[in-house]
């Protein structure tokens, strides 16, 4: 499939000019790509007052020295002298979203497709090696951009909370009452932490403007890199398929499957990044009319719970998903 065709009907899709380049996207505020669950959890966070103060505490069970060494000592940072194309793809992402400050950069060597960002005081985004034969040009920087909406977003303060309860959660297994109100914190920050991918994958189509290599990343994690036998349009169709197929019983293990799984399933992501674009925010922003950083301090905790209950409440609504037809016919009746 061409990059001038649809991801999802084969007709056009809009694409920028590749000789214009990008639009800077100047003192974006992070507000503009976190999904609104991700949004109303971060700016609640934000509020308490020492709360990441506690947290940096508890997290001095992961030691971000001895990460930071060991990325030093057995992979390689990227700068103009190494790893020169994804050094330059790195400064083009950043430059779009306006970030005044990048993380590190680190190719590791593992031949699957993926990267991650870790990383509370000094955030760090690490590249799989296999990321680089897999991926071209724009879907480089659709996940380079990705990682970086997590580092300037500051998901991994708030990650770090999810990891160390989960170990928890694992010490005080022998406990009956204890671990079900830890399970429960925990399957609350694994849904919390799902969200925050699509909104890293939402700052990721921000930065590289090129709705189709967003699609196809989802389509090389789920399948691979080689996409030539591989219709985009078939997979989102997949999506839908996976969104409304089966009946309760298949609801009911989606729920399960979905339990201790920090991101979404490929195809589900693919939806949803699509979705965000065709819904006309995406648009709205490449035209300039997007959230600024300078009114982060104007932020309201009540708007943005109410902005994340609406999410969650047009999604249920819109939802084609057996069990959520079935609640909505059960929400009529009474």
């Amino acid at each position: 499939m061409s990059d001038d065709q649809s991801p999802a009907e084969g007709g056009p899709v809009e694409t920028r000019d590749a000789a214009r380049g990008p639009v800077i996207l100047r003192g974006i505020s992070t507000r503009a790509w976190e999904h609104p669950a991700d949004r109303g959890a971060l700016v609640a966070l934000r509020e308490l007052r020492g709360f990441d103060v506690v947290l940096r505490k508890v997290s001095g069970m992961i030691s971000e020295r001895a990460l930071r060494l060991s990325l030093m000592g057995s992979s390689i940072r990227v700068d103009r002298h190494q790893y020169s194309r994804v050094y330059e793809a790195y400064q083009q992402v950043g430059a779009v979203l306006d970030a005044q400050d990048l993380p590190e950069l680190y190719i590791t060597r593992d031949p699957d497709l993926g990267g991650m960002c870790i990383g509370i005081d000094k955030p760090v985004i690490v590249i799989n090696s296999g990321s680089l034969d897999l991926l071209d040009e724009a879907e480089l920087r659709f996940l380079l951009a990705h990682e970086l909406g997590h580092a300037l977003s500051g998901h991994g303060l708030y990650r770090t909370l999810l990891m160390v309860l989960v170990r928890l959660t694992s010490s005080v297994a022998w406990i009956p009452v204890g671990v079900v109100g830890l399970r429960v914190i925990t399957a609350a920050l694994y849904e919390w932490a799902r969200k925050s991918e699509l909104s890293a994958d939402r700052a990721g189509a921000l930065a590289v403007q090129d709705p189709a290599a967003a699609i196809r990343v989802m389509a090389k994690l789920a399948g691979g890199g080689d996409l030539h036998d591989v219709d985009t349009a078939a997979f989102l169709e997949q999506a839908k398929e996976f969104e409304t197929g089966g009946d309760l019983r298949d609801s009911f293990l989606k729920l399960m499957l979905l339990e201790t799984r920090s991101h979404d399933f490929a195809v589900a992501r693919a939806a949803a990044v699509k979705s965000w674009i065709d819904d006309g925010e995406y648009r709205d922003y490449l035209a300039g009319d997007y959230p600024r950083r300078e009114d982060d301090k104007d932020a309201s905790i009540a708007a943005e719970a109410k902005a994340a209950a609406n999410s969650y409440r047009h999604a249920f609504q819109a939802s084609g998903d057996p069990l959520a037809k079935v609640l909505r016919k059960v929400r009529e009746g009474f």
